[in-house]
């Protein structure tokens, strides 16, 4: 009989952690070690404990996200796989966390099967992405001309924030004429003419979060992502 995968489960609400906790205990072959409430102890606890996949939440109330979080565990010789389990299926949200080195992005709404079969995707090294996820990758490849880099996300999150060009510059330590340059670049790649449209065009395409789903990536991020 092989070993069963060894799991940490990482995300700030218990009632998340208790629910994953129920699922993965009731296949044979997976043994959830830990849990951790925040990402900063995801890390200590994947650097210390024998671990085959964390299930990595993507925001936490406060600190380090999950992306972060992952490209720290990811660094380590012999760490154990991500697999990122979160609310989030924007650009802004997966493209870092797979950048970062997360083997799977699964969304909170899978079943148990797809979720059970992610995790042992992860263990065995092969990736697992939402459909919405695998969807937007494919046609960030097919299109790569009018996918918005990271630092133009970031710019046009905060302007979905309603921040005005001085204020971006001040919190992404940029200067207002790069501001407006990564603007002007934005507005090319959608088809647009102005903030307004840009951000609508970009909320539509899935390129970053809605409004009402929380703060941008530079802003303090909410609870349960």
């Amino acid at each position: 009989m092989t070993d069963p995968i060894r799991l940490l489960l990482a995300d700030d609400h218990p009632v998340v952690r208790a629910g994953l906790r129920a699922v993965l205990e009731g296949e044979s072959d997976f043994t959830v070690v830990a849990e951790a409430a925040t990402a900063e102890e995801a890390v200590a606890l994947a650097a210390e404990l024998d671990l085959d996949v964390v299930l990595m939440d993507l925001q936490f109330g406060t600190g380090m996200n999950g992306a972060r979080a992952t490209a720290a565990i990811t660094a380590r010789p012999g760490a154990p796989r991500v697999l990122i389990v979160t609310t989030y299926d924007t650009d802004a949200d997966t493209v870092p966390a797979l950048e970062a080195g997360a083997t799977g992005y699964l969304l909170k709404d899978a079943p148990p099967e797809e979720l059970a079969q992610a995790v042992r995707a992860a263990a065995a090294g092969r990736s697992s992405l939402a459909a919405t996820v695998a969807d937007r990758l494919l046609e960030r490849m097919r299109t790569p001309w009018a996918a918005l880099s990271t630092r133009e996300t970031e710019v046009l999150e905060l302007v979905a924030a309603g921040l005005t060009n001085q204020q971006i510059s001040r919190q992404l330590h940029l200067s207002q004429a790069t501001v407006k340059s990564h603007l002007v670049h934005i507005y090319t790649k959608l088809g647009v003419d102005s903030r307004t449209a840009a951000v609508r065009s970009a909320t539509s395409r899935g390129l970053i979060r809605p409004a009402h789903q929380g703060p941008p990536p530079s802003a303090a991020p909410p609870p349960g992502g």
